[in-house]
């Protein structure tokens, strides 16, 4: 069954990002509807996958990482307003069978993200 997952890494401090808020809309045309909202763990993991089974299929997502609340909670040198912020990153489904693990790798000036396993 496909699956879209997540984690965060604090590269600053070189370690998992807790308590991060995730949002993940879905894209459709100029419409856009909110399907689930979840937490980082102490692992920078969602409990539970973003979506799965019947919400999980083909089309267009964005998934929005509240670092920048995260930022200032954890008391790293961020300016005001931060530099990062929200991250939003859209991402194409194409196949909704497979898991799509979606890390992103964060700090206070800069950020990447890439397809995981």
């Amino acid at each position: 069954m496909g699956r879209l997952t997540t984690h965060v890494l604090d590269t600053a401090l070189g370690r998992p990002g807790a308590g991060i808020r995730v949002s993940v809309v879905r894209i459709e045309g100029s419409a856009r509807q909110l399907l689930h909202t979840a937490v980082t763990n102490e692992n920078g993991r969602c409990d539970e996958p973003l979506l799965e089974g019947a919400a999980f299929t083909v089309g267009v997502y964005e998934l929005t990482f509240s670092v920048g609340a995260y930022f200032i909670a954890s008391k790293q040198l961020v300016a005001d307003p931060p530099f990062v912020g929200d991250v939003t990153l859209r991402v194409g489904i194409a196949d909704s069978s497979q898991h799509y693990h979606v890390p992103l790798l964060v700090s206070p000036w800069s950020y990447s993200t890439y397809r995981g396993s």
